[in-house]
């Protein structure tokens, strides 16, 4: 029996047409990303995932558990740490987790690359100036700041990443100075968020944003395909004040500035970059710098570096290595992109 034509517009067309609208609603409905929050590192960290909520939200219970594991590994400031049982040695060889021996050797790659100028025994000059603790303050023994030449000298003479004995084979490290100890603050970060990456990775993520107290690493592009846009914190300014957005994908953007962390004591500031050669918080025109590269081990480290070597030689070295480029802030709120960087931001 032949249908008519009204007949197989509906028995074909239509269901044909109501799939369609079904799909561009439902395609076109925009999906809210899973966000959860926890207090690590002595920071506030966001995790931001992208894709269905019933399957992401497993996840945050493991990211959360990298972020205790890695904090009780690496963080000075907790006990039976493997860097803090290092520093507690005084001179005995510490057997430690082979990612501490590795983190170690990187820490140490970057002050040999900057001549000493980052330096993962810095601890006893951190402590000098206040900024051994979870919060800034002067501590008893420095009533006032800055210190004194002589405890500034002494502090000095116990920075030297020299002073770090690894031995793989073992799987120890000791401390050659009885009185030097590490402090992987410049680094630490950095790498956890790598490792949340890559078990994010592992688990088919295909877009998220690591927030690390400002360290931020992010995986992939939004679902809409469109760049993660990253902001930079206005120097000084309120909690909500951006002076830039950088655009990127499968990145990490990380800074270090002269307003995360001060002592303010008689109407001057005091910051927590200090110079391991001088003792004192670094002085060169400079208020933050931000990296932005594939691994944010590697930008963790470079903001501390470029901010210590300074505009001139810190531009240098990030035009010498691939896939990374960086903003320089200067004090008069001069914004300096590095030459990848000025096409994209």
């Amino acid at each position: 029996m032949r249908q008519s034509i009204k007949e197989w517009i509906f028995l074909f067309l239509v269901p044909l047409l109501l799939s369609a609208a079904l799909c561009l609603t439902s395609c076109g409905q925009k999906k809210e990303p899973v966000v959860k929050s926890g207090f690590y590192f002595d920071t506030v960290i966001t995790i931001t995932l992208y894709g269905e909520s019933e399957m992401l939200s497993p996840l945050f219970e493991e990211v959360f558990a990298l972020c205790a594991r890695y904090e009780a590994m690496l963080s000075r400031t907790v006990k039976d740490s493997d860097i803090a049982r290092i520093n507690e040695a005084a001179g005995t060889p510490v057997v430690v987790h082979p990612e501490t021996i590795s983190l170690l050797q990187t820490a140490c790659f970057y002050a040999d690359l900057t001549d000493g100028l980052v330096d993962p025994t810095v601890t006893p000059l951190l402590l000098l100036w206040g900024f051994g603790d979870t919060e800034a303050s002067v501590p008893p023994s420095a009533p006032s700041l800055p210190p004194d030449a002589d405890a500034l000298a002494e502090a000095r003479s116990h920075v030297d990443h020299h002073s770090i004995v690894i031995d793989e084979q073992a799987g120890t490290v000791m401390l050659t100075d009885p009185y030097a100890a590490i402090d992987l603050g410049f680094i630490a970060k950095g790498y956890i968020a790598d490792r949340i990456r890559d078990y994010l990775i592992s688990q088919n993520v295909a877009g998220a944003i690591i927030n690390l107290g400002g360290n931020v690493l992010c995986i992939g592009e939004k679902p809409d395909r469109s760049p993660y846009r990253v902001a930079v914190k206005y120097p000084f300014g309120g909690a909500e004040d951006v002076i830039t957005t950088l655009s990127v994908r499968d990145q990490s953007v990380v800074t270090s500035g002269v307003y995360e962390r001060f002592i303010e004591l008689d109407g001057v500031r005091y910051h927590h970059i200090l110079h391991p050669q001088t003792g004192y918080p670094v002085e060169n025109g400079l208020l933050s710098v931000t990296i932005v590269t594939d691994s944010s081990t590697d930008a963790d480290a470079l903001s501390t570096a470029c901010f210590v070597l300074g505009l001139t030689d810190g531009m240098a070295l990030i035009e010498s290595l691939d896939h990374t480029e960086a903003l320089f802030i200067t004090e008069d709120y001069e914004l300096h992109y590095s030459s990848g960087l000025q096409e994209t931001h």
